[in-house]
């Protein structure tokens, strides 16, 4: 099976544009450096989870879905733009978010507000990834809705926190051939896409594509924002069998071709490092585009540490992604990093 025969939904603008930074590679007299905007997908402020989301609501609107459940922080770029999709799509969304209701919504959390989720669900302590005992409280959560809703009539279908793995690797991988399609018209041959690491999901779908479309030879470099790099790598290698048995792919996907870096997560997810906010004054001063405090402030972080150390020649060409989020500048517990 081919990813183009899996059913979909249109949701966001692509392929989104890509972007040569120029201002940005001669200030760091690096590689030249390419951002794939997927920060400009459209739908809800867009980012990385409507190319997710276009399987993950195919699926549930083969379901028969009337409503969606789904899970994330007080923050979540994946909450903000799945109730939008939702609101597409005639569904309503219950959110089951993970820590305490703040005195006045902002960020992501007021995106929400606008949107008009159904129902917002406040329960235990924020965290990303969530510790093991947070986890059940959540579930027990989603497990009561499923059960309410369906007592009323209603059809949900949960979708886990970043979307489930198999969407995303498929999401990805595609995203990967509209990459290297851009490239060409460019007249360019990418050495490696850098993007930030949260649930994995991204990162496996960028791996499986370029296992796919490029035969390995594409390095995906992705930069966590909270998660140990074993944990990771772990993850996605389990995340890319599955891909892989999906499709009935002959070979499998190497785990060579996972690269993690966890050194740039700082005291914690969501948490401010120097080298992020330098990342966002940087790309924002020579280019005049926005990166987010939590994830792509970070994975660019780590790309210029990349750069400085000399892992890129002037002759490579490095694409970035951005995988939007910027609403996350705008949060109250973010103001005080860049005012």
């Amino acid at each position: 099976m081919q990813i183009d025969q899996i059913e979909r939904i249109p949701l966001g603008d692509f392929p989104t544009p890509i972007e040569e930074l120029p201002r940005l590679s001669e200030r760091l007299g690096g590689p030249r450096l390419l951002a794939k905007r997927d920060d400009l997908s459209g739908l809800g402020l867009g980012g990385n989870k409507l190319r997710k989301l276009e399987f993950a609501l195919a699926d549930a609107v083969a379901c028969g879905a009337t409503a969606v459940i789904t899970i994330g922080g007080p923050q979540s770029n994946h909450v903000r733009l799945t109730t939008a999709a939702a609101n597409r799509l005639g569904l309503r969304t219950f959110l089951v978010l993970r820590g305490d209701e703040p005195k006045a919504a902002s960020g992501n959390l007021l995106v929400d507000r606008i949107l008009g989720a159904a129902e917002v669900h406040f329960v235990g302590a924020e965290g990303f990834p969530s510790k093991a005992e947070k986890d059940p409280i959540a579930g027990r959560k989603v497990e009561e809705l499923v059960g309410r809703l369906r007592s009323e009539g209603e059809t949900p279908y949960v979708i886990p926190n970043g979307c489930r793995a198999l969407h995303s690797a498929y999401a990805y991988a595609d995203c990967v051939r509209e990459v290297l399609d851009q490239c060409t018209g460019l007249g360019v041959t990418p050495r490696a896409i850098v993007t930030a690491v949260g649930t994995s999901g991204t990162q496996t779908g960028l791996v499986f594509g370029s296992h796919l479309y490029a035969d390995g030879d594409l390095a995906v470099l992705g930069i966590s924002v909270a998660t140990d790099a074993d944990v990771l790598t772990d993850r996605i290698d389990r995340q890319l069998a599955e891909a892989a048995e999906a499709l009935d792919l002959a070979d499998p996907v190497p785990g060579s071709l996972i690269e993690v870096r966890d050194d740039y997560v700082g005291p914690g997810y969501g948490r401010p490092t120097e080298a992020m906010i330098e990342a966002v004054h940087l790309v924002a001063r020579t280019e005049g585009i926005l990166l987010d405090p939590v994830y792509t402030g970070k994975a660019m972080a780590g790309l210029i540490d990349a750069i400085r150390k000399g892992e890129f020649t002037g002759e490579d060409v490095v694409v970035f992604l951005h995988t939007g989020g910027v609403p996350g500048l705008f949060a109250a517990e973010q103001v005080s990093s860049f005012a």
